[in-house]
């Protein structure tokens, strides 16, 4: 795979599974990165044969692991831990998502990792961290949000809902560990020692409520992006379908009043009993009737789109946000990582398991003898590319 992009040369090994990791490098592997996942001989990424399966593997696998390279490497064998240290000479960034300890016990702790690699950047993604009474806690997104706060961000009016995006995965873990890597690596430039980068995906729920932080200061507020107000809230359509109205700043409010002829409502833009009517007015048509008849006034509506209409949205398709990528046996429909360059790097499908062991273990000086021991021990596993 040829390295290009402002990341080029930056090489990661990626011990995570599921979705806050590898969300977090394939950010990095889609800017230039060279990222190499580190996955066990049998199975590998637990998310390799989760539903729905396309090809020959899981399309949410093969939807987060593109532009990435893959080692299969048993991590419990002391011959393993041996060629992953060997190995971590030409890194410069290791990112784990194991239980905190779990490092410390297979003997790859960051005091040991530094020993051997000084310039190394260890990045530990975790539910609620690595020090505290909850480090060792299980748990996944939701449980997160709920801790974080952000499933009852506009208090106990009314009951919460299950997002359908995980936000505490990719919003509070996999954004903070791509932009804490980041910043290590060129701290490090200038120390030339690498760094302990903690991520807590409970903590970074919180990130989310620094507007709340100021309702909270006031008795009795309602949170101002809650729904608590007509001008920012969700409306049903005449068809059933769903329209987005922010209307947050008084001149878009009046925007909007003035385009549905009711100007009368622009000094109620905070008045809770305006809600029912707003709504009434919004069930009188369909959700694109409202949409153009809306749109040409400015006034910040959208359309809430559903699996049928958002990859045809015309911002989508100029934007090129959807595109084919040759999969594991099928071509498969991928969403681009959100930083966008001017000249993007070509897009490499997703790795096979341990596809790339020997390629890898050539790199860092392994001869043909020594990757057929290790083989032969069951220390790794090389799949034919």
């Amino acid at each position: 795979m040829t390295a290009v992009g402002p990341l080029a040369g930056l090489r990661i090994l990626d011990l995570t599974r599921l979705l806050p990791g590898p969300y977090a490098t394939l950010v990095l592997a889609d800017l230039g990165a060279d990222v190499v996942k580190v996955e066990e001989p049998e199975g590998g990424d637990y998310l390799r044969a989760m539903p729905p399966l396309v090809g020959e593997a899981s399309a949410l696998f093969q939807l987060l692991n593109r532009n990435k390279r893959s080692v299969a490497l048993d991590l419990k064998r002391p011959a393993g831990r041996e060629a992953f240290l060997r190995l971590l000479g030409r890194f410069d960034v290791v990112v784990e998502s194991f239980r905190p300890g779990v490092m410390e016990r297979l003997g790859l702790g960051y005091e040991a990792l530094r020993a051997r690699q000084p310039r190394v950047v260890l990045c530990s993604i975790s539910g609620y961290g690595q020090t505290g009474p909850y480090a060792g806690r299980a748990g996944h997104d939701l449980g997160y949000q709920a801790l974080g706060g952000l499933l009852a961000a506009d208090g106990e009016s009314r009951p919460p809902v299950v997002p359908a995006g995980q936000v505490a995965d990719i919003g509070g873990g996999a954004w903070p560990a791509a932009v804490g890597i980041l910043a290590a690596a060129f701290e490090r430039e200038r120390t030339g020692l690498g760094r302990r980068v903690d991520v807590s995906m409970a903590e970074g729920c919180l990130g989310f409520l620094t507007l709340e932080l100021a309702r909270w200061l006031e008795p009795g507020g309602r949170s101002l992006l809650g729904g608590a107000f007509p001008c920012y809230r969700l409306y049903r359509a005449g068809d059933g379908r769903w329209l987005a109205l922010s209307a947050l700043e008084p001149k878009f409010w009046a925007a909007f009043c003035r385009a549905v002829g009711r100007e009368d409502w622009i000094e109620r833009q905070w008045d809770d009993a305006l809600h029912r009517e707003v709504e009434r007015l919004f069930e009188a048509a369909s959700r694109d009737d409202w949409i153009a008849r809306l749109e040409p006034s400015d006034c910040c509506i959208e359309p809430v789109l559903g699996r049928a209409d958002l990859e045809r949205h015309p911002v989508h398709v100029a934007r090129g946000s959807f595109f084919e990528v040759e999969g594991l046996g099928a071509k498969l429909r991928h969403v681009r990582t959100p930083v966008r360059l001017e000249e993007e790097p070509p897009r490499a499908p997703p790795p096979a398991l341990g596809a790339h062991s020997r390629e890898v273990l050539a790199e860092a000086g392994f001869a043909v003898a020594e990757m057929g021991a290790l083989e032969s021990q069951g220390a790794i596993r090389c799949t034919p590319t």
